[in-house]
């Protein structure tokens, strides 16, 4: 059953936590649950850490828990050391009945850094990639057996961010590990959406309907930005959304052929002082019902 959510980083943001800041906890998810209408939204910092105390604050907005990010470290710690880490977050999740866990190798990413150059992006050899999706695909065999499926968010400022990375991901790993296709971080990272998400829609089991300001995508590389930089600037957008490169309605067609029965959520950072949260969440929404019903996913 599709069901379409989206991320509170849309009004208060989890990498520079003062854009947003201003914006009350209530309003957030009024307007996600009460009045924008989506079934679910993702973690956030300003949510409570322990697992019964968010279920019932986002219940009380029709809101369920649908996932969180997490960040591993298995660069620099061993399988045994992140399944150890992962145990409070991983209780979060299966308290809220959560299908899979979001996760993305952050021990050397600069997507937090508002200094660095997003050009700057760590990579990994070939064999670097080859050990490090080894460990990846054991750490998801952990969690699958705890009943939570792993969906790895290929991120820009990440070892995971172009095509290739993406390619290489999915082939240094098993069936335990699985794919979170970001459109936005997939075209800002150089790919061809519909070719990437063609590729490896097999093993997408969460999707992140982001769309992508190519204008202001292009600077950021030209010009040398941060990606905080390139989000203040405003590279990010909802589907629908007209200054936006990315049509969706192929992408939601693959999805059908695939059979695709998981979450489609709305995660599109942007300044809310610029462009009202309200507003261009409740484009997003609706855009996505609309051609998801055209496709016959739902």
């Amino acid at each position: 059953m599709i069901r379409f959510g989206t991320n509170p980083i849309a009004w208060a943001n989890d990498d520079d936590q003062s854009i947003g800041a201003d914006i009350p906890t209530t309003r957030i998810l009024d307007e996600a649950g009460r009045q924008i209408g989506f079934d679910g939204i993702e973690n956030g910092h300003r949510w409570p850490d322990d697992p019964e105390a968010l279920r019932a604050l986002l219940a009380g907005y029709g809101l369920t828990f649908i996932s969180g990010w997490y960040s591993t470290n298995l660069l620099l710690r061993s399988v045994e050391d992140e399944i150890r880490a992962v145990q409070h977050h991983l209780a979060k999740l299966k308290h809220n009945g959560c299908a899979v866990c979001i996760v993305c190798e952050t021990s050397n990413a600069i997507h937090g850094d508002p200094k660095k150059p997003v050009n700057e992006r760590p990579r990994l050899t070939s064999d670097e990639m080859q050990a490090f999706g080894a460990k990846l695909e054991q750490f998801a065999a952990y969690l699958a057996s705890q009943g939570v499926g792993l969906v790895y968010h290929h991120h820009m400022g990440t070892i995971v961010e172009s095509p290739e990375d993406i390619d290489a991901l999915m082939a240094t790993t098993g069936p335990a590990t699985h794919l979170l296709f970001d459109a936005g971080h997939c075209y800002f990272g150089g790919g061809d959406p519909v070719k990437v998400l063609s590729r490896h829609v097999g093993r997408v089991r969460h999707f992140h309907a982001k769309n992508v300001r190519d204008a202001v995508a292009r600077r950021a590389r030209s010009e040398g930005w941060s990606f905080l930089q390139a989000v203040v600037n405003g590279a990010f957008t909802v589907p629908g959304d007209q200054e936006g490169a990315i049509d969706f309605a192929p992408l939601l067609q693959i999805l059908k052929g695939a059979n695709y029965d998981g979450w489609i959520v709305i995660e599109a950072e942007q300044d809310p002082k610029l462009r009202n949260p309200l507003l261009y969440q409740t484009l997003g929404l609706a855009t996505l019902k609309r051609l998801s019903k055209a496709a016959g996913l739902i």
